[in-house]
């Protein structure tokens, strides 16, 4: 049976840099980073190398890079932070956020009293600029924007440096989950003015359990998670010297084979559209998802020309076939709410064909994209 994995949003296979990197780390180096003999010394050594190397891809200082668990954590680290230690009274995102952003938020409304306002989006998902700067306006609380860079399900790219400026014309923090766009577009954060960006390994071909948090210096925030003094004592506990190394190397190995890679997963993506286009007469593409100026190369969004008994099936059918896809988020895979972004942006029509995201990576090839048309195409006539 044909095996091809299109899920790559939801976390992606290491590379063999990778593996052999971690699996050094795990043979020669396991002292504790915080011990002083040299065993902990050359591990300790080797965090602060992986922090540096990071830190000058994207800008940033090395003081400004703290290595957490992953994209979860270091949205919640930095929300709960802003809003207990910078008195933030009024957190503004959006209602097709990441759940890590967005049950973050909602419980501290709770525990902290504060106003949670959602900026309009337009009809592919986008912000309104014009509302979100009323809101920035609209009074004197202390304000934190939180808006994703690159939309997890339907794949649409904000204007980070319009929104940052906008933020910075009113006194506002600005939060940017990036964990879909770092390792695949170029950073520079002297150039975005963002105040806090997070990222995840394995969605850029790294280990999981790792990931680490932008925090721009002078900013205040404080520690969430107590104990020792890792992470310069923004973030508790034992680093996991193997995680920390095989991220670093992904890292470095994304940036280094960028463009090369960029352009590749680019045209399966483009091919993949004009494939759909012309074999499935009436499929269409959720938000900016098909637009390549406006979205992700890494994913597209599609709404099938199916009925809603077929689109109940389709993923088993998908998943029988070998092909692996989601419907939304994997994160939510469990629920049966469905797609809170699809949710949001189309009407009660839409959300009755069904819709699949497909994301691709380098690993991909056109002649897999060729197998999941054929797939459909049988499906459609069964």
């Amino acid at each position: 049976m044909h095996k091809v994995y299109l899920d790559n949003a939801a976390t992606t296979p290491l590379r063999e840099e990778v593996i052999e990197s971690m699996h050094q780390a795990l043979c020669e180096c396991y002292g504790n980073p915080s011990s002083t003999h040299a065993f902990g010394r050359t591990a300790k050594t080797g965090i602060e190398k992986a922090r540096k190397s990071i830190a000058a891809e994207l800008g940033a200082q090395p003081s400004e890079i703290i290595f957490t668990s992953g994209g979860t954590e270091a949205d919640n680290m930095i929300l709960r932070s802003a809003v207990r230690d910078l008195g933030i009274q009024t957190l503004i995102t959006s209602k097709i956020e990441h759940h890590a952003v967005l049950h973050t938020a909602e419980a501290l409304v709770g525990e902290y009293g504060i106003e949670l306002r959602f900026v309009e989006l337009d009809g592919s998902g986008n912000p309104k600029m014009e509302h979100l700067q009323n809101l920035l306006t609209a009074d004197s609380s202390n304000k934190l924007v939180s808006l994703m860079h690159v939309n997890n399900e339907i794949g649409n790219m904000i204007d980070l440096i319009k929104i940052g400026n906008l933020c910075r014309e009113s006194g506002a923090l600005f939060h940017s989950d990036t964990v879909q766009s770092i390792g695949h577009f170029p950073w520079d954060v002297q150039q975005v003015p963002v105040d806090f960006l997070t990222a995840a390994a394995h969605k850029f071909h790294g280990p999981k359990g790792i990931g680490f948090a932008f925090i721009r210096k002078n900013t205040g925030l404080k520690p969430l998670i107590l104990g020792g003094s890792q992470e310069r004592g923004f973030r508790a506990g034992t680093e996991p010297y193997h995680n920390v190394i095989g991220m670093e190397t992904a890292f470095r190995t994304a940036y280094k084979d960028l463009a090369k890679e960029r352009e590749y997963v680019q045209q399966l993506k483009d091919y993949f559209i004009e494939k759909l286009t012309s074999s499935l007469p009436g499929v269409a593409f959720n938000g900016l998802s098909a637009d390549p100026e406006k979205s992700t190369y890494t994913l597209v969004n599609v709404r099938l020309p199916f009925t809603e008994a077929q689109g109940q099936m389709l993923l088993f059918h998908l998943d029988l076939k070998g092909i692996a896809c989601s419907k939304g988020s994997a994160c939510q895979s469990g629920s049966n709410m469905g797609s809170h972004v699809l949710n949001e942006i189309l009407d009660e029509e839409a959300l009755k064909q069904p819709s699949i995201r497909f994301s691709f990576s380098h690993c991909n090839t056109r002649e897999e994209l060729d197998y999941v048309i054929e797939v459909l195409q049988e499906f459609a006539a069964a």
